[in-house]
Formats: structure tokens, sequence, C-alpha cells
């Protein structure tokens, strides 16, 4: 399949050009392109300087920080625009390991979306204090068992699309920012009928640069979600 790797940055100056060289070994034959919301940092002038050594690479510069669900709607339109055929979508700071690209891209030949999961067997998060687990694990069973997502992991943010199915969802459409947004693809994909597969990730911690979590992102992931779990049972299932 002709692939797209879509990775949004804010920066991330310290893990950039790393990763564009991991991404390449571990899937020489997929493009990459870095969606950077000017970061001060000089992410984007280090990814072009990549670009110009490899054709497989491209920069789309953002006039400003706007979001990690703008930022995954842009770039899910180029990758539309231009024809590919499998979208990879990934965080730029490692904790998405590249050599596992080549698995969700091929577990797309019995599934139209793959969601590379922290909770499934031999998937986890091995850095991650107690808190933080039990955290993210119990905000994962209430978007799933609320909004009726047969998957195990709604918010993982490293995953392959089929074109066609992420077309079928109308991307350009989302609203939410945050790890919300990666909610609202699978509610969207789960609304149309696609088949969502998932393969075990091991989820590591940055090494290098500053994590974009915050707690404004967690309040708005469990509002929309909460939100869209009502609209579902009460108002019919629709996308917005």
């Amino acid at each position: 399949m002709r692939t797209l790797v879509v990775i949004p940055t804010y920066q991330e100056a310290a893990n950039i050009t790393a990763l564009l060289a991991a991404i390449h070994a571990a899937a020489p034959d997929a493009d990459v392109l870095v969606v950077d919301d000017n970061s001060p940092d000089g992410t984007a002038a280090l990814a072009e300087s990549a670009a110009a050594e490899s054709g497989s690479v491209k920069v789309l510069r953002r006039p400003g920080k706007a979001g990690l669900g703008s930022a995954y709607r842009h770039g899910f339109r180029v990758a539309l625009d231009e024809s590919y055929e499998a979208i990879v979508s990934m965080d730029a700071d490692f904790s998405h390991d590249p050599a596992v690209i080549p698995q969700l891209v091929g577990a797309l030949g019995a599934a139209d979306a793959v969601i590379g999961s922290r909770y499934v067997p031999g998937g986890g998060t091995p850095s991650w204090p107690l808190h933080r687990r039990l955290l993210s694990k119990w905000g994962n069973r209430y978007t799933c068992a609320l909004l009726r997502l047969d998957v195990s992991d709604a918010t993982s943010g490293f995953r392959a699309y089929r074109a066609s199915a992420l077309a079928a969802i109308e991307p350009d459409t989302t609203q939410a920012e945050g790890y919300a947004f990666l909610t609202e693809l699978v509610r969207r994909l789960t609304l149309q009928s696609k088949v969502l597969a998932e393969v075990p990730i091991t989820f590591v911690d940055r090494r290098y640069g500053v994590s974009k979590m915050s707690g404004r992102i967690i309040v708005e992931s469990m509002i929309r979600v909460t939100r869209w779990g009502l609209r579902d049972r009460f108002g019919g299932r629709r996308w917005v």
C-alpha cells in the first residue's frame, strides 16, 4: 500500500531528526508528512533538512499552535488529496516505536483501521506510575462502554487507516482537539460499521522534550465523551 505517516509536531527539535531516520529504516517505502505548528525550537527547519536529503519527507508549516485534532485534520486532508492508500498517525516523541509501522499497515489487509493498543495482550505502559495507568485504563473503559466501542484503547494515537475508511468518516468535519479527537475518529468508524483491529504496542515515555498532556485535554475528552454517549442513547446515533 502507498503509505503516508502523518506526525503532528510542536517543540520536538530533540526528537524529529532521529525519528525520521527511524521511520525510514522501519518503513523505507513510506512517505512522511510532518505537520508543524510553528515550533519556536526549529522543529520544522530540522525536518526540512531531512526532507532535503530524502524525497520521502514533506513538511507542512502552520502559522500557530492550533492543537492535535487540527494538525491531524490538515495532514489527513493532504493524504486523501494525494491519493495515499494507507495513512499512519503517530507521536513525534518516540513513545510510539517506528518498528511497528509495517505491522499496523499489514493488518489493514483484514481491517479498515488498526489501533496500536496498550491494553491488549502483549501491550503495555511499563514506565508509567500506578496512578497514571489506572487513570488511562479507567478513562478508556468509561469511553468504550459509554460509546459502545469494541476496542480496548480508544485514545491511542498510533494507528493505520485505509484511505477509503478515513474518507468515509469525513475527518474534516470533526470538532475535538487533544485525545478526544482520537476517540471521535473511533466513534465515527464504529458508526460506519468499519472493521477495527488492534495490535499490541509498548508505550514508553519521552526521553527528550516536554509532554503536551494537560488537565484541559483530559477534561475536554471526558466532557465530549459524555455528551456523545448521552446523545447516542437519547438523541439518535449521529456524528455531531
